[in-house]
């Protein structure tokens, strides 16, 4: 399996954020831009200690992240950086990032879970 940018379909465009996702046998695959800066913080309210319980493996593209651990150590992750996020951490990814991004299908369903209940709450429709 693969695809492309130009192929993955949108999954999520909204407030400076495009989502493209893909799912092949248990990995969810995902094309991310981000004109703005994106908090993920609290749309991570509900799982265990507030936090993403979801690995994640990737590349960054263009422009950075920062992501934090429950105890407390942050981690800056820049263009032309290969990357691992273990459980138990938020992400906060700076305007002008583009990434690339895998993550086990069924942990990712879970997080994404409570992301959507958060974002209803924080995005009205």
């Amino acid at each position: 399996m693969h695809g492309s940018k130009t192929d993955v379909p949108v999954a999520m465009e909204i407030k400076g954020v495009k989502i493209q996702e893909a799912v092949w046998d248990d990995i969810h695959v995902s094309f991310e831009t981000y004109r703005k800066r994106f908090d993920v913080t609290p749309l991570l309210k509900g799982l265990p200690d507030d936090l993403d319980q979801c690995p994640h493996w990737g590349y960054v593209l263009k422009g950075e992240f920062r992501t934090r651990s429950k105890d407390g150590r942050e981690e800056v992750v820049k263009a032309g950086n290969a990357y691992y996020t273990a459980p138990g951490h938020t992400t906060i990814v700076e305007a002008g990032t583009e990434l690339v991004e895998f993550s086990p299908k069924g942990l990712l369903q879970k997080t994404m879970e409570v992301v959507a209940r958060n974002m209803e709450a924080v995005v009205p429709e």
